[in-house]
Parts: C-alpha cells; sequence; structure tokens
C-alpha cells in the first residue's frame, strides 16, 4: 500500500532538485535504501551527494540500509547533504 510522504530538501539537496519541497508516493512499508532509491529515481543529480546522504524521517535521523521503515500519509521526509562550514 502506498501513502504520500513530503520530502524536503535542504542546502545543496536544494539546488540539485530545484524545489525545497515535494510530495512523493511511497510504499507505506519500505526500508531507508529503498526510500533514497525512490528519492534518487526522481531526482538522478542527487546521485553526486549519496555517498554523504543522510535522511531523517519524523525528525530522526536514519541511517540508508535494509531499516524497516513504516510510513504514514503526511510523513516528513529530509534529504540532509553533507553541510560544511568552519
Amino acid at each position: 500500500m502506498n501513502c504520500e510522504v513530503t520530502v524536503l530538501y535542504f542546502a545543496k539537496s536544494a539546488e540539485l532538485v530545484g524545489t525545497r519541497s515535494e510530495v512523493l508516493s511511497v510504499r507505506q512499508q519500505i526500508t531507508s535504501a529503498q526510500l533514497w532509491d525512490v528519492i534518487l529515481s526522481q531526482h538522478p543529480s542527487l546521485a553526486v551527494i549519496q555517498d554523504h546522504v543522510v535522511l531523517a524521517v519524523r525528525q530522526e535521523y536514519i541511517i540508508l540500509g535494509d531499516q524497516l521503515l513504516l510510513l504514514q500519509p503526511g510523513d516528513e521526509v529530509a534529504v540532509i547533504p553533507p553541510i560544511s562550514g568552519g
């Protein structure tokens, strides 16, 4: 079963996709790696940050991998690229 989630893009990820947010339809039960694959399929330009990107679901950081997520309609997924500064 699918649900709609709001994907928020920050910093470099927003520059790469050309928007700060969008709504995507994804499976309610999905691994974090599969969720990233869905986002990446919509925006192949994100591939340049994929080795350093962090996702957050409902404001909690998640590791990309086999972690199973149980998403609900309206959940927020944040795409957080590497942050540099000093």
